[in-house]
């Protein structure tokens, strides 16, 4: 079985994004590691070199900011990686510069993996998510926050990256796939308020216009991570490669996961979900198979 793993990256050094920690988290498990590195402002192709591995393999790339609107450049640029990917892989393992896998979820990995290998039927294998909020000791927990998506495809020219790179389809249709028991560390929303003020600015970018963002988007010296809706403590452990970062946290969020500021409707909604596991109205990029 050879698995390929790959993501795209611009700006990382800019940005903020521990894109490092989320190549290393994945090596253990592929073969080889596509990273398209974007044409950036600061040293990004510097950053991706000075990881020590003969696995990864840099795709230099230059974005076309013409398709920012929704997104599309993402998906763009994910398809970029996906194309040199070996012609050996059986699987490919996409995952985004802020996400991370733990370590003791490499096993039951493998085990999917292998388990579907023969299975064409299964395009994809879908992970649970964790998404951290304001700190590395708050989960986001509401009907906002997406619940899993698919990060392992198999190697078909025919799926593609989909809207804003989050997930992907086969011939235009959501890929079916398999859920295995395993789970995406989320650290999109754990930066200090300034610099997440700044990865927020730049991230629009991404999906709206320059007259957009001038007139519609409210610029503050610091994020207001208070305007949550639910949020509830983790208790659990981080990935290994994320050790000094967490050393490294320069500030300090303190909320009382007991205050919500949820309708009566999602409080409704969470507590179904709480008792049966269902999300009403959810949405999916895949079909579970």
């Amino acid at each position: 079985m050879f698995v390929s793993g790959f993501t795209i990256i611009r700006n990382a050094v800019n940005g903020g994004y521990p894109v490092c920690e989320a190549v290393l988290s994945i090596l253990p498990l592929v073969d080889e590691m596509i990273v398209a590195v974007g044409k950036s402002e600061d040293d990004t192709l510097g950053l991706i070199r000075s990881i020590q591995s003969d696995k990864i393999k840099i795709v230099e790339t230059v974005w076309d900011d013409s398709l920012r609107e929704g997104g599309r450049v993402l998906a763009v640029e994910t398809n970029k990686a996906l194309k040199h990917i070996s012609p050996f892989a059986d699987w490919c393992f996409y995952i985004q510069a802020d996400e991370c896998v733990h370590e003791d979820d490499y096993e039951n990995i493998r085990k999917g993996m292998k388990q579907w290998l023969n299975n064409q039927s299964v395009q994809g294998l879908v992970f649970d998510y964790l998404h951290f909020y304001g700190s590395y000791d708050f989960i986001a927990d509401s009907r906002k926050w997406y619940r899993r998506e698919v990060r392992i495809i198999r190697n078909n020219p025919q799926i593609k990256s989909y809207m804003d790179a989050q997930g992907f389809r086969i011939n235009g249709q959501k890929l079916p796939s398999k859920r295995i028991q395993a789970q995406i560390f989320h650290y999109g929303w754990v930066k200090h308020p300034k610099e997440q003020m700044a990865k927020q600015i730049q991230a629009r970018r991404l999906w709206h216009d320059d007259k957009f963002i001038t007139e519609k988007v409210a610029v503050a010296a610091e994020f207001d991570y208070g305007n949550i809706d639910s949020i509830k403590r983790y208790t659990g452990t981080h990935p290994h490669v994320y050790k000094e970062r967490i050393i490294k946290q320069n500030w300090v969020f303190d909320r009382d996961p007991a205050v919500k500021a949820l309708s009566f409707k999602n409080k409704l909604l969470m507590k179904v979900e709480a008792l049966t596991g269902w999300r009403v109205g959810e949405f999916r990029n895949y079909t579970l198979v």
